[in-house]
């Protein structure tokens, strides 16, 4: 590379620029709806005493997880070292890497950087409890270390009950470990439809909780905090009196698969607002029913369908190549060529880790750039 080549791509934009001028693909957020975002978590939450750690993987932002602490968030979660790496570096001071660490140089990285915030991890075996107390032993560190718990999601955590017990002694035994309480994240229960089967989901998890912490304080083990919780169940959770923290991330965002679930009266849930956008441009309009936008594989995640489309009525996205995007105009809506418009993500998380920035927008103008600062950090 010439040396006269910067060494990263700038931003698509500018402070000050109108929406019209950003280049795309970009990953635009609109500040004020995600504000009130931020505010209805807090409203919904009124009346009850659950801390809120938010989930970053979501957003993978340091400016967004400071402003979740500012409105009254304990810390924040994320899922991987280098993600809170990423946050610590930013200023983010308690971390739960809401997920098992594994390997010498990840646990490395991870006592070393509870040096310099607080820092918890999860398990499921005792062999990590050992590797992370030797790990934090060799840092003059310590770590809080949470049992992770399967309550229905079918991915790690030992079942509940009795292969909890061991493993919590083993880190009440470990120096430079903290028993911090039990991770319960019943993450399927998300995006069940209907209100009944994300209750009945919850109401499960809830009841194995219950049964666990029993069991280990019938053991001599008091269990400070239970965790888990997401965007779908939250106030599920919430009003259990079984936890006491909540990780809800999507919440900020939202995406078209969130906007999936039905609330009470059958409709779907609009509790919070679609804040995440992805602007792209008519690139070919060679058909009248047809328009390709520059925005494919590359710039969203299709594992949840694909996104919609804003503002152009009957418009629909209807399959994506590496960089285009057909969409197909069966309704009274229509554009032009280099018209740019705005895509709903199908999901949100894995379409923030495709970008560097995020085009902070108010009203029609650019207010700020945010840095992905933890895009790409998956080890």
């Amino acid at each position: 590379m010439p040396a006269s080549m910067p060494s990263a791509l700038p931003p698509p934009a500018v402070t000050g620029m109108p929406l019209a001028e950003v280049d795309t693909p970009a990953l635009l957020l609109d500040l004020d709806a995600f504000q009130r975002n931020l505010d209805t978590l807090n409203r919904t939450l009124q009346g009850t005493s659950v801390r809120v750690r938010p989930h970053a993987k979501s957003h993978k932002c340091p400016q967004i997880a400071l402003a979740q602490i500012a409105r009254g968030a304990v810390g924040v979660c994320c899922q991987k070292v280098s993600e809170a790496e990423a946050l610590v570096r930013a200023g983010v001071q308690d971390v739960l890497i809401a997920n098992e660490v594994i390997g010498a140089p990840k646990l490395t990285r991870l006592a070393e950087l509870a040096r310099h915030a607080r820092l918890g991890v999860c398990v499921d075996d005792l062999n990590n409890v050992d590797d992370l107390h030797q790990a934090a032993s060799r840092a003059g560190a310590r770590l809080d270390v949470y049992v992770e718990v399967d309550v229905g999601a079918g991915r790690c955590g030992v079942a509940p009950g009795k292969p909890v017990l061991p493993l919590a002694q083993a880190i009440m035994r470990a120096a430079s470990l903290r028993f911090g309480g039990l991770h319960a994240y019943q993450g399927a229960a998300q995006h069940r439809r209907t209100p009944q089967e994300r209750r009945n989901a919850i109401a499960e998890a809830v009841k194995q909780v219950k049964a666990t912490a029993d069991l280990l304080k019938a053991n001599g083990i008091e269990v400070p905090i239970v965790t888990g919780a997401g965007t779908g169940t939250y106030l599920l959770e919430a009003g259990s009196g079984i936890y006491n923290e909540i990780q809800p991330g999507s919440y900020v965002f939202m995406d078209a698969d969130y906007g999936r679930n039905l609330g009470e009266d059958g409709l779907p849930v609009h509790e919070f607002e679609q804040s995440l956008f992805i602007l792209a441009t008519v690139m070919s309009h060679a058909l009248p029913e047809r328009a390709v936008v520059d925005v494919g594989l590359k710039a969203h995640s299709v594992d949840s369908g694909m996104p919609g489309v804003v503002g152009v009525p009957g418009a629909e996205y209807l399959r994506a190549s590496d960089e285009h995007g057909l969409i197909a105009l069966r309704g009274p809506g229509r554009v032009s060529l280099g018209q740019k418009i705005r895509l709903i993500p199908g999901h949100c998380d894995p379409t923030v880790n495709l970008y560097d920035w995020l085009v902070c927008y108010r009203g029609d103008r650019v207010d700020a750039i945010w840095p992905v600062a933890a895009r790409g950090a998956f080890y």
